[in-house]
């Protein structure tokens, strides 16, 4: 079951109104930096990789510094992040993959983003979105609780989830419910304890209100 599109609208105002400064919370200067930043992120908080990546970048700033990269180096850079290991790996081997099937240039495409090492749909969406500016909805783990919990999406997993909130919400909100959803995982509709008493959305939301 999942919420009517009068209810959808509203619950994309009233985040949209809760969270206006909801954005990629990741730093980051420009395409190649955020295709990196957000391959670090997987399974992992953005704070987190918001604290290797300054010296990450420092070291090596863009993609052709980055593909003559010592995984082994990059490895003492993010070791406080979770795995560490194969994350270097995956970085150092995407600088090669760009160079040499790109010229160095991040793809503004989708199939050819989830063609390099370490990057999958999530990481896509989240590049052509706030890199490239098109709209797109990444699905992480506050993105598929939350949609599902609400009823703005009925999907038992985030391929599901994604093509379901894809239906369900105008294209040109997509991004910018990606961005408030993540926001209100993070700061009201945790996973173990939500807090529904402060909730902008606890008169519609479905996981209080069974009709919809």
């Amino acid at each position: 079951m999942h919420l009517k599109k009068k209810k959808i609208i509203d619950v994309l105002d009233r985040l949209a109104e809760e969270y206006p400064q909801a954005g990629c919370a990741l730093v980051y200067r420009d395409p190649y930096q955020l295709l990196v930043a957000v391959t670090l992120s997987a399974q992992t908080t953005d704070v987190s990789v918001n604290k290797v990546t300054p010296e990450l970048f420092e070291k090596y700033p863009d993609v052709c510094a980055m593909a003559k990269a010592d995984p082994a180096d990059i490895e003492k850079i993010i070791k406080t992040i979770g795995l560490y290991k194969t994350k270097s790996k995956r970085i150092a081997d995407q600088a090669k993959v760009l160079i040499e099937k790109y010229s160095g240039t991040v793809p503004e495409d989708d199939d050819e983003l989830v063609s390099l090492p370490g990057v999958g749909r999530k990481t896509a969406n989240v590049v052509m979105a706030d890199a490239f500016g098109h709209q797109r909805i990444a699905v992480d783990t506050h993105v598929f609780r939350v949609a599902n919990r609400i009823g703005l999406a009925e999907g038992k997993d985030v391929t599901e989830t994604e093509k379901g909130l894809k239906k369900a919400l105008p294209e040109n909100r997509w991004t910018e419910a990606h961005h408030s959803i993540i926001f209100h995982g993070r700061n009201c509709c945790h996973a173990r304890r939500p807090e529904c008493g402060r909730c902008v959305l606890k008169d519609i939301c479905l996981y209080n209100n069974k009709e919809g």
